[in-house]
């Protein structure tokens, strides 16, 4: 029986108790902790075929999806015996327990912890080393059309066939688009990573004014085609998931017929079951279609045969040999300049801050002391960046001059607020880890 502010829901042959049932989660629409379990319950089939046996990074909003999210990869000590673990070990070294997901009881329970979204690794917990699936994730620059995202999202699709390859695509949840692709797991982290950034590139080649495959945000134009979710410990919101947004909007598995039309304001966490109930899971036939790296592999050569280096590696991992210098351009044409030039893109950061909305503060106060300067700005000449600390997620604002003249830029400032998310850490000695 359940007890008082609790709630028993019985899936996969257990019991599994939400605590706080009635706590809202999203304020905007009033969708509850209940709302959202009794969400994945509906969904199980769906939702584990992107998660099952995979280790997954417990993303938790123990606030609701109106709170600052932090990120647990090492399972809690208290746990049901039937929650499985699997160790893996990250590029830093270092190693964790991570949880397991199998059925819809062992889901519900993470869910029950305040994880909204779902974050697993793109490996199997029988064998981490070979990730059985590349992902393609799409990410439009500020001002950037839906349109634009889906037209992406198809040639997307055009090279992936004529690769060998299928790929199932599905909204982000928020503004952009996935495109998951089950391979054959013969392949390291690394090779997948090489395999993702040549269809990056070759998608950029065919149309340059809509998609970019540059690292750095300040030459990022139109969708991004962001390579590096494929390096090893990084995880992307899987099908079917519920993300943090006002509307609860679901990460959306779609047919390719459905591309083309499709409004990702349509699926939330109300209207997705029903989806579910009619047409089942779009993405229903995904593991029977795993295919070969090694077309993609050759493009990879023939674009190293023709001077293309290696690409930025995000910023914790080990420099690559035939990586370029981890510095944003325009800092090191400014490094390297001579004779007075000056970098044709200067970019100043005006805000650090633990929480998005003290960052954007601080933006509005550098606005206000730079009027001027401010009313020259276009939606993509201000970066926001979303970072990640030892545990959770931090904000830093930078903004681009480009549109200001020279002699109108301000100068740039302390950042205000300024945080550093490390101020306060000092690693574990061996006896206390």
């Amino acid at each position: 029986m359940a007890k008082r502010n609790e709630a028993v829901f019985e899936v996969a042959g257990r019991e599994v108790v939400i605590s706080n049932p009635d706590k809202v989660f999203f304020p905007q629409t009033g969708y509850t902790k209940r709302d959202l379990a009794s969400y994945y319950v509906t969904v199980a089939e769906g939702a584990l075929r992107g998660i099952a046996g995979r280790p997954i990074v417990l993303k938790r909003y123990v606030d609701g999806a109106a709170g600052e999210p932090f990120f647990q990869k090492r399972a809690p000590e208290r746990r049901p015996e039937w929650v499985e673990t699997v160790e893996l070990r990250f590029p830093s070294g270092r190693t964790a327990s991570e949880i397991v997901v199998r059925d819809a009881a062992q889901l519900l329970w993470i869910v029950n912890l305040g994880c909204i979204d779902l974050n697993p690794h793109p490996v199997r917990a029988d064998d981490l080393d070979h990730p059985d699936e590349l992902r393609v994730d799409l990410d439009p620059r500020p001002g950037v059309s839906w349109d634009d995202v889906r037209r992406v999202t198809l040639l997307v699709r055009d090279v992936l066939g004529e690769h060998g390859l299928v790929g199932w695509p599905k909204t982000s949840g928020s503004r952009g688009m996935h495109v998951n692709v089950r391979i054959e797991r013969r392949w390291s982290f690394d090779e997948v990573r090489r395999a993702a950034l040549a269809l990056a590139r070759e998608v950029e080649r065919r149309a340059p004014e809509l998609a970019s495959s540059k690292w750095w945000k300040e030459e990022r134009h139109g969708v991004f085609l962001d390579y590096n979710q494929n390096a090893k410990d990084r995880t992307v919101a899987s099908a079917w998931s519920v993300r943090p947004t006002p509307d609860a909007r679901v990460s959306m598995p779609l047919v390719w017929d459905e591309v083309a039309e499709c409004d990702p304001a349509a699926f939330t966490l109300t209207s997705a079951p029903a989806r579910f109930a009619e047409r089942g899971d779009a993405s229903a036939g995904i593991d029977t279609a795993a295919g070969s790296l090694d077309p993609l592999l050759a493009l990879a050569a023939a674009h190293e045969a023709a001077g293309l280096r290696d690409a930025p590696w995000p910023p914790h991992y080990r420099k690559q040999a035939d990586e370029p210098p981890r510095v944003a351009p325009s800092r090191r044409r400014a490094a390297g300049a001579r004779g007075g030039r000056r970098p044709t893109q200067p970019l100043i950061t005006v805000a650090k801050a633990a929480h998005e909305a003290d960052a954007l503060a601080g933006l509005e106060r550098w606005k206000s002391r730079h009027p001027e300067a401010a009313a020259r700005l276009q939606t993509d000449d201000i970066l926001i960046d979303s970072m990640r600390g030892r545990s959770t997620t931090w904000t830093r604002i930078r903004i681009n001059l480009r549109h200001v003249p020279e002699s109108a830029r301000p100068p740039e400032e302390p950042p205000e607020p300024d945080y550093d998310p490390w101020r306060d850490w000092a690693p574990k000695t061996r006896s206390s880890s």
